[in-house]
């Protein structure tokens, strides 16, 4: 057991570090929350406030309409984990189980689009979203993540790993595709599809360009780019900066806390067959 544990101890102390480094952001972020302007542009640095300013969070809410960004961010990223989900499942069921002319083109261009940066769909996603009329509105938030190359990706890789003899039993009692799909895959999938939601949750959460770009009034914002009407052209006030980034990441890490075990199950498990 003592050698055991010596052989190990390197690897915790790596881990341990690493997640030291990974949350000391993250305990700066709130002691700076709590500190006066002077004291979080003094060089050298003060670690600790003298006296935590609650006020900061007080003046954030005066500023901004939180209560907009996050009813805002709330329909962005159930329509987009709605949409990815599905429509990522039926394709790739389709890609997995199904076998129809141009099969392996139409995967690799699935592929390919997750080569390709995002960067570049932005100038044609914003003249769609113009000729539809949706721009800044909440539908223009949601349309481009309602199709995802990485959840087509993710779940084609939990319904290779379903045995065929499921789908066989099916078609003999008079099952159609549908039914297959909805009733039988898609329940064996759960863990997938928990993980893809998170995935999409966390992806939509954090989307700055897109919805700065497509959406200019400040009460059709989410969370990420209503905060960053508070970086000043010249001069920033990091305390109420830092107050609203907690004010902004709390659902989003209730969400992960809640539903930590399904997305460690979901990513343990999507590479089972290639």
């Amino acid at each position: 057991m003592k050698n055991k544990f010596f052989s190990n101890a390197p690897i915790h102390i790596m881990l341990i570090l690493g997640g030291i480094a990974m949350a000391l952001p993250f305990i700066w972020m709130i002691l700076t929350s709590g500190k006066t302007l002077v004291e979080s542009t003094q060089i050298p640095p003060t670690i600790f406030p003298e006296k935590f300013q609650l006020s900061n969070y007080q003046q954030v809410l005066d500023l901004l309409p939180f209560m907009a960004f996050y009813i805002n961010t709330f329909l962005m990223v159930v329509g987009r984990v709605i949409g990815s989900v599905l429509f990522s499942a039926m394709a790739a069921y389709a890609c997995a189980r199904l076998s129809f002319p141009g099969e392996n083109i139409f995967f690799s261009l699935v592929l390919i689009q997750m080569m390709i940066p995002g960067s570049i769909f932005i100038t044609p996603q914003y003249l769609l979203a113009q000729k539809l009329g949706i721009l800044n509105t909440i539908p223009a938030l949601i349309l481009p993540g309602v199709v995802s190359a990485f959840g087509t990706f993710l779940l084609r890789q939990f319904f290779l790993g379903l045995p065929d003899e499921l789908e066989e039993a099916a078609y003999l009692e008079g099952a159609n595709i549908w039914t297959i799909f909805f009733k039988i895959m898609l329940p064996l999938a759960k863990s997938g599809l928990v993980a893809l939601g998170i995935f999409t949750a966390l992806f939509a959460f954090k989307d700055l360009m897109w919805p700065l770009i497509v959406n200019t009034s400040i009460d059709k914002m989410p969370l990420a780019p209503g905060l960053a009407n508070l970086q000043g052209q010249y001069a920033t006030n990091f305390p109420q900066l830092m107050a609203g980034s907690l004010l902004a990441i709390w659902p989003i890490v209730v969400i992960f806390i809640v539903f930590q075990r399904k997305f460690i199950e979901g990513i343990a498990t999507t590479g089972g067959k290639l």
